[in-house]
């Protein structure tokens, strides 16, 4: 009777410990199958991150191309004022920049625009108008840092923004700019691109500026900063349950 106790015990004992092994392997499995659920909906999660992605940076690239054909269009229109260095194009950040010596457009301390400047603006306005229809267009007024004296503007900050006026009215009252589309604003003379210690850095910084706004380019790049910021956040997850 003993020996059959303890044989009894003995397969008790087996089937307990193994139905205690079956039991932590099914809880392991379990765990490892959800972390790998999690894992798979991560990395699904990313390839559709990186193909919104790459939908934007076409975007972005379609916006830079419209600009980069507008600005070499404009080159070959204003091949001789760029020649003669009275006109400037750049690409920068904010967009296309059309940038004009005062002395090309205006007498000294006036803002009437001289007769012999219609022709220059006439070749931006057609630009703009054929190929860059429904664009944002900023106009800004700068001077150098002389004080003004006898022409009765209070201030160069008025020159300056009553200039970028002069050229905003004949953008849309002349070249059928839309109105809602355009604005003037005047720096007077603090924003500098040369210094204003020579005559040659002075005349630089007498100009009117007028750019071309890209149409989405900010959104679309705070877009793919918060795409590239979730990216971060999923790939810190991945490695956590791929440990």
């Amino acid at each position: 009777m003993v020996h059959k106790k303890g044989l009894f015990y003995s397969i008790l004992s087996v089937i307990l410990l193994s139905l205690v092994v079956s039991g932590c392997s099914v809880t392991i499995q379990k765990g490892r199958r959800s972390d790998m659920e999690k894992i798979e909906s991560l990395e699904y999660e990313i390839e559709a991150l990186n193909a919104r992605m790459a939908q934007l940076q076409e975007a972005k690239d379609d916006e830079i191309s419209e600009l980069d054909r507008a600005k070499a269009l404009l080159e070959k229109q204003l091949k001789k004022e760029i020649g003669d260095k009275d006109v400037r194009l750049e690409m920068a950040e904010r967009g296309l920049v059309i940038i004009f010596l005062s002395e090309v457009l205006f007498d000294s301390g006036k803002a009437e625009i001289k007769k012999e400047a219609f022709s220059a603006l006439d070749k931006v306005g057609k630009v703009f108008v054929e190929n860059l229809p429904g664009r944002d267009i900023g106009i800004e007024g700068h001077t150098d840092n002389e004080p003004i004296k006898h022409s009765g503007w209070k201030s160069n900050w008025e020159l300056s923004t009553a200039r970028a006026t002069s050229v905003l009215h004949y953008l849309v009252d002349d070249k059928d700019i839309a109105p809602e589309k355009v604005s003037a604003t005047g720096h007077g003379q603090y924003k500098p691109v040369a210094s204003n210690d020579t005559p040659e850095g002075r005349k630089q910084n007498r100009r009117v500026e007028i750019v071309v706004l890209p149409k989405n380019i900010e959104k679309i790049q705070a877009d793919m900063d918060k795409i590239a910021e979730r990216k971060r956040k999923i790939e810190r997850r991945l490695r956590k349950y791929k440990k």
